[in-house]
């Protein structure tokens, strides 16, 4: 092949293993993060996406290898490939993590950046609000952070309080339980749907200024009612055991029984002690049976007990776990109540582009480069190729709803939003045949022209199909 205007000829053996770590190695000097970006840019700009509310999560991705890491040597820019707490549930391998923002509309990622293989999601998310504060201020349309709980932390409030953010508040603060605790008492809820209700609070907490949507789910109160018969059931197993070696135990004096008692009552959380009773025991001198008149030498004590369920406690466990508390510093006018379960709820875009990136369908699991700058510049790569299928996607599903099209999805039901996976199984099967000067299409019927429009763009030309005026 000839390249126009020049004397130089590419040729299939051009493309190599060689040639593919150069190019990685370019793309890690010019910044993979910087030049993803500017990509995902331009293309959203073409597209029109609507980028107003931007869902921020990460994953980790396990990779086979030593990966050995010279803090002398290398780069300070390059990742650590370590072990971490791993996602994929291999703690056995390393990995490096990788930060995606996506947009809700089309879930079409935004920026991704990958971090060493022990980072933590509160420093991630800490420092991706610091960057965020510049480029929201410098938007004319607002933008809105949505991400989990381990944004709404304190080290990161600093940085809150400048820009809009959505996030779920977590349950390991005191006031999320005591508002959960009021909402329930108070029982005023407001219906979403059959399955969601809510109450709203406006509080300060971390220095901020907020509304805390309080949301009750019944198929949540359904799943937590399950899960904790059998919490209740192994809580009463472990008790039982360590009742019976406490009851083989003597003490020196009935304080240190009850205290001992009391020690392993505040372990129990689906439990109490129902009855207690302390039996004394008279310790004589010598061996053996003690003679009628033989003195005493000390006094020891044994307790004995009985457990039975805590039902306030487990009451209130239950209603914790059919809760969770949405937090948020955008004004009701410009967000609905409504809108915070609807746009927290739309996190799953970002889920859904993890999905894409670690499916064995796409082969992007198999990492086998040694060098962590080319990882890091293969990952970058790989969520190129997550935004060319979700804008794809995006564009297939709105020409779909302009047309009011449907195509038959795998048990051949007409549906109106199909995935673009769906859509390449169906192109499985076509051939390109030549014959002499003559190229066609083998296997290319009716339904896949008629997807081929619904993508339209560049697709038409491929397939030699006319555009409908």
């Amino acid at each position: 092949m000839s390249r126009r205007g020049s004397s130089i000829t590419f040729q299939a053996s051009h493309f190599n293993r060689h040639k593919l770590g150069r190019t990685l190695d370019q793309c890690f000097e010019f910044g993979c993060e910087s030049l993803f970006s500017l990509v995902s840019g331009q293309a959203c700009e073409i597209e029109q996406v609507d980028k107003t509310f931007e869902s921020l999560d990460t994953t980790s991705h396990s990779l086979t290898g030593e990966y050995a890491f010279d803090d002398e040597d290398s780069d300070e820019n390059v990742i650590k490939i370590t072990h971490g707490h791993s996602k994929a549930h291999r703690p056995d391998l390393k990995q490096v993590v990788q930060e995606i923002i996506v947009s809700q509309d089309g879930g079409i990622p935004l920026a991704c950046k990958n971090w060493d293989g022990n980072s933590a999601d509160t420093a991630i998310f800490k420092a991706r609000s610091e960057a965020l504060v510049d480029e929201f201020k410098k938007s004319q349309a607002p933008k809105y952070l949505v991400a989990d709980c381990k944004l709404y932390h304190k080290s990161n409030a600093e940085f809150l309080t400048k820009i809009q953010f959505l996030t779920l508040v977590p349950s390991t603060i005191s006031l999320e339980k005591s508002s959960i605790r009021t909402a329930m008492a108070a029982n005023q809820w407001v219906n979403i749907d059959d399955n969601y209700q809510y109450v709203v609070e406006e509080v300060e907490h971390m220095g901020i200024k907020q509304r805390w949507m309080i949301i009750y789910s019944k198929v949540a109160n359904s799943r937590a009612q399950k899960s904790i018969v059998r919490q209740v059931e192994r809580a009463h197993t472990g008790i039982k055991k360590d009742l019976f070696h406490l009851q083989a135990q003597r003490f020196a004096c009935q304080t240190d029984a009850q205290r001992a008692l009391d020690k392993l009552a505040k372990k129990m959380k689906h439990h109490q002690i129902a009855t207690q009773q302390f039996i004394k025991h008279k310790v004589y001198e010598g061996k053996g049976r003690p003679k009628k008149d033989a003195p005493v030498k000390n006094i020891e004590w044994q307790i004995t007990a009985e457990i039975e369920e805590n039902e306030s406690a487990i009451k209130q466990i239950v209603e914790q776990k059919s809760c969770f508390v949405l937090a948020t510093n955008i004004d009701k006018k410009s967000l609905s109540h409504e809108g915070l379960l609807k746009h927290y709820k739309a996190q799953s875009e970002v889920e859904k582009g993890f999905r894409f990136l670690k499916d064995p369908l796409f082969f992007v699991s198999s990492l086998f480069i040694k060098k962590p700058s080319r990882i890091d510049a293969l990952l970058m790569v790989m969520t190129l190729s997550l935004l060319v299928y979700s804008i794809a996607q995006r564009r297939m599903r709105a020409n779909m709803k302009k047309e009011k099209a449907t195509i038959a999805n795998q048990i051949n039901k007409e549906i109106p939003n199909p995935t673009l996976r769906w859509v390449f199984q169906c192109f499985e099967g076509i051939n390109l045949l030549q014959q002499g000067d003559k190229i066609s299409l083998d296997g290319f019927d009716e339904f896949r022209e008629k997807i081929i429009r619904l993508i339209g763009g560049h697709a038409l030309h491929l397939y030699k199909i006319q555009k409908v005026a």
